[in-house]
């Protein structure tokens, strides 16, 4: 195993009738990781977790979800915007990569796909094929509170004249993340906006990605798929989350993988919704709960 600098390719591929954009990390020596984003994020919010995870001798895969960052926006938003159809494309996307087998790291609705995928309810093939899931600040029920929040700011991405207003706007709505450096913020602002006819520059997404909100109203309601899970769950919660409440957490406790004695529970200081991923703890939590699911 080589330890050069991390690097990664960027590639597409066509799934379920849209073409996805994803970042390739590393080789699989030791397995492969599929890391997947938040609701109004894009892949390359994993670029840390998975140039730590590359380093170790795994493959990890960062996709875009559908109208998100370079993926394609959907044509049929009330339909496709949706955690059926992300785990869909989740399945789609592993059996065009010809992956057998993965460990599955999802920040927030990333980790409600993982959950939907790791369950097998809704793509049956993937239940066997998930070996493990991380849960980036993300459990079977969401605080309402919180959704409305989130509504709020997704739905109406703002504009601005230029890079540095946007990357203040990150600074200030993303400040949940924890820390992260000024160069990383200034990687989240330049990966995570596209420019207008006009010319000013907004978030990465399609705004009508919300539409999940309102045509699929009870999307992230997903305690039956949560308690099919067999695989070993860790679940990482920022401890200022306002969207994972503990009491969600101790039910979790009591149920499914937790029932079983296969989910880990760790609270993440100085973080809200999200945990960033990007400093060493939060690194070494995420790879040693993987190492462990190998069985290394």
């Amino acid at each position: 195993m080589t330890h050069g600098a991390p690097s990664f390719t960027s590639q597409y591929i066509d799934c379920a009738g849209v073409q996805l954009h994803y970042t390739d990390w590393g080789q699989a020596e030791r397995g492969t990781v599929i890391a997947w984003h938040g609701l109004a994020r894009t892949g390359r919010d994993m670029d840390e977790l998975a140039a730590h995870l590359s380093q170790q001798g795994y493959r990890v895969i960062c996709p875009d979800t559908v109208g998100r960052g370079l993926s394609q926006w959907s044509r049929a938003p009330e339909q496709e915007y949706c955690l059926a159809f992300y785990a869909r494309l989740a399945r789609e996307l592993m059996d065009g990569l010809q992956l057998h087998a993965v460990h599955w790291v999802g920040t927030s609705m990333g980790g409600a796909i993982g959950t939907l995928c790791a369950a097998g309810g809704v793509e049956p093939t993937l239940k066997h094929r998930i070996l493990s899931l991380v849960l980036n600040d993300n459990a079977p029920e969401l605080a309402q509170a919180a959704i409305e929040r989130i509504k709020t700011y997704a739905g109406h991405p703002p504009a601005f004249d230029t890079l540095t207003e946007l990357e203040a706007f990150f600074r200030q709505v993303y400040q949940p993340f924890g820390w992260l450096s000024d160069a990383q913020w200034r990687r989240l602002a330049e990966t995570s906006m596209r420019r207008l006819p006009e010319g000013r520059v907004t978030p990465h997404y399609d705004p009508a990605m919300v539409v999940q909100f309102t045509q699929h109203p009870n999307d992230y309601l997903i305690w039956s798929h949560y308690d099919a899970i067999t695989q070993p769950v860790l679940l990482l919660r920022g401890a200022e989350s306002d969207l994972v409440l503990p009491e969600t957490v101790a039910a979790m406790q009591r149920r499914g993988p937790g029932a079983l004695g296969r989910l880990k529970v760790i609270e993440v200081s100085g973080c809200g919704h999200a945990p960033a991923l990007n400093v060493q703890q939060q690194l070494q939590w995420v790879t040693e709960f993987i190492q462990t699911a190998s069985g290394a």
